[in-house]
């Protein structure tokens, strides 16, 4: 009896190492120190040392169930950008820049060529976000996993000046609201999703006219990176008074979270057009218009609010960052909250 024969492979693991090792490469900053192998990684203070009050912030999170579909659709190079997205999202939504990163995949069976590819997408992602991968883990966990699945989460650490946190308490009566495109559901709210649609090959397969992609291509498409955008408004001497990643829990959940005591942020659901994705599951599924909102993204990644002001010079940044952003609402003095109409 040896390790392998009980269902771990030592040879894979080498094997995956060398073969995300190129992908890795591609997303180092100056500031890390060492190479890919060691116990830790390592990154220099170089990067935020000339800062007044250098403030850590750091999220973590994995792909979900969004998972599944990969696993039905044998398409392993994009899951690892959602699981970077939705780590440096939340950092830049503090005003954070993403440093570094690192990955964690857990499989029934180490396939060296699968996890590379994985590791591939988190690389992908990284290198949008200006985020080194500096180290990660992979286990090999036989009679956990099946063989055929696996499981993706990460961590991320960033920095940012203290005074230039973003914190919402600046907010004020007459502020505006400014969304910025998603790409789709993103990685939330999937566990709705499989109970809408059939989760088969076939079924993922299927081609729809109003989504001008498959089913499975549409839900697959990687969650946006915002993190260009917002550094975008804040080099364009914006202040982003509150900001807001729309994750699980969509607008009714979130935008909560970026409002001070006594702001009420109201939201217009027609200033921005629905991915049809969403009008697609809400019609298939028979869901209430309350709950894709408060499940969903519905077309909205990112929201920050802006004074009047700056809403013009907000929305060049964004667009020069390459992402689409509306004027989605306002802020409003009241019981701290939002409402749609």
């Amino acid at each position: 009896m040896d390790y392998k024969n009980a269902g771990v492979d030592i040879e894979a693991g080498y094997k995956s190492v060398e073969l995300m090792k190129k992908h890795v490469k591609e997303t180092m900053r100056p500031e890390v120190l060492g190479g890919i192998g060691g116990f830790s990684g390592a990154f220099s203070m170089d990067a935020f040392k000339d800062m007044e009050h250098p403030t850590l912030v750091s999220g973590t999170d994995g792909v979900g169930t969004k998972l599944k579909l990969a696993f039905i659709m044998d398409k392993h190079n994009t899951v690892g950008i959602d699981c970077v997205a939705m780590c440096v999202n939340d950092i830049a939504c503090a005003g954070g820049e993403p440093l570094f990163f690192l990955d964690y995949i857990a499989c029934g069976k180490n396939f060296p060529e699968k996890i590379a590819e994985i590791v591939s997408g988190v690389a992908e992602g990284c290198k949008q976000a200006g985020a080194a991968l500096i180290g990660g883990e992979t286990a090999e966990m036989p009679g956990f996993y099946p063989v055929d699945e696996y499981d993706l989460a990460g961590f991320s650490v960033g920095v940012v000046d203290q005074k230039n946190l973003i914190t919402g308490q600046s907010l004020a009566d007459g502020d505006v609201l400014v969304g910025m495109a998603s790409s789709g559901v993103h990685s939330n709210g999937f566990s709705l999703v499989r109970s809408v649609f059939e989760m088969t090959k076939e079924s993922l397969d299927t081609y729809y006219d109003e989504l001008g992609a498959t089913l499975g291509e549409t839900l697959l498409a990687p969650t946006k990176i915002y993190v260009k955008a917002l550094k975008a408004i804040k080099d364009a001497k914006v202040q982003i008074k509150a900001c807001s990643h729309i994750t699980g829990g969509g607008f009714y959940e979130n935008v909560p979270r970026m409002l001070s005591e006594n702001t009420h942020a109201v939201i217009e659901k027609n200033s921005y057009p629905v991915p049809p994705i969403f009008t697609l599951m809400q019609k298939t599924g028979d869901i209430e218009e309350k709950m894709m909102y408060n499940t969903f993204n519905m077309g909205i990644g990112m929201m920050v609010a802006v004074a009047p002001e700056n809403v013009e010079k907000t929305m060049e940044a964004i667009k020069a960052a390459g992402e689409v952003p509306y004027v989605v609402g306002k802020i409003t003095a009241g019981e701290k909250g939002v409402t749609l109409v």
